[in-house]
């Protein structure tokens, strides 16, 4: 888990993010601890995308401040900026691959924009962050069109891990996957966070994922943090939103009951 496992990589403190008249985040703060797998979840809308999306910059917040790597975002310049995210890698909600590249090819291209590699090393790396994640040089060759929806998203991982991230931002990894790719999947997070210590901040709706990967859950609901801590802190927690996603009909406890009561 690294060294300093509480040390913070992320710190968002007092974050109000909105478009229009419209609110989506108030005043929400929490750290993101070195080395965890952190999910972030929450009602459809409620503002998790948005939150991963301000974090990377991709929405403007109208307040707040957001440190990565002990650098205030805000204050970081161009060259700043560029060097942070290299140090963090995204696999957008349905993988986003360029639909007219291969499999390896899509991986290459941020080895590309930031890596000086010959062809030869470009082929092999790409096809060894593949192999990392369960593709084989047969599929490496094939278009995003040509592959599953669980390889489309494993190939979108290995894209994320090409520059050798701290920092992965997952949204809705398992979105769209059967139980048994979603599970796949998740196994799959949790291995690569071990074997290469990586911090992974996850957005998700998915409960098999909070209960099986999750070191730490964020629970966004009324445009704020309603509750923060493991698994055990989500079944014990009394808030209306979260009591209804974590022990309601189509939660694991809930599963329980009604399967006892026929």
């Amino acid at each position: 888990m690294g060294s300093s496992p509480e040390q913070s990589v992320i710190r968002v403190r007092d974050l109000v993010v909105g478009f229009g008249d419209q609110t989506v985040l108030d005043g929400v703060s929490f750290d993101v601890r070195r080395g965890e797998i952190l999910g972030i979840v929450g009602a459809s809308g409620g503002g998790k995308s948005v939150l991963l999306r301000t974090i990377i910059g991709l929405i403007r917040k109208r307040r707040g401040s957001i440190t990565v790597f002990d650098m205030d975002l805000d204050r970081a310049s161009p060259q700043d900026m560029q060097a942070v995210e290299r140090r963090w890698g995204i696999l957008f909600q349905q993988g986003a691959l360029f639909s007219s590249l291969t499999a390896q090819e899509n991986v290459q291209f941020p080895m590309r924009e930031h890596l000086d590699l010959s062809m030869t090393l470009l082929e092999e790396v790409s096809a060894a962050k593949l192999e990392m994640v369960g593709i084989g040089p047969s599929d490496a060759r094939k278009l995003p069109a040509e592959l599953s929806g669980g390889m489309v998203k494993r190939v979108a991982l290995a894209r994320a891990l090409a520059l050798d991230p701290e920092i992965v931002f997952l949204d809705e990894p398992t979105s769209g996957l059967d139980p048994i790719a979603a599970g796949e999947f998740d196994s799959l997070i949790a291995t690569l966070q071990q074997t290469l210590g990586l911090t992974v901040f996850m957005v998700t709706h998915d409960l098999d994922s909070l209960h099986a990967v999750c070191n730490r859950i964020i629970v966004l609901a009324d445009r704020k943090i309603v509750a923060a801590g493991p698994i055990a802190a989500m079944l014990s927690s009394e808030h209306p939103w979260v009591k209804a996603y974590f022990r309601g009909k189509r939660s694991r406890e809930g599963a329980g009951t009604s399967v006892a009561t026929h």
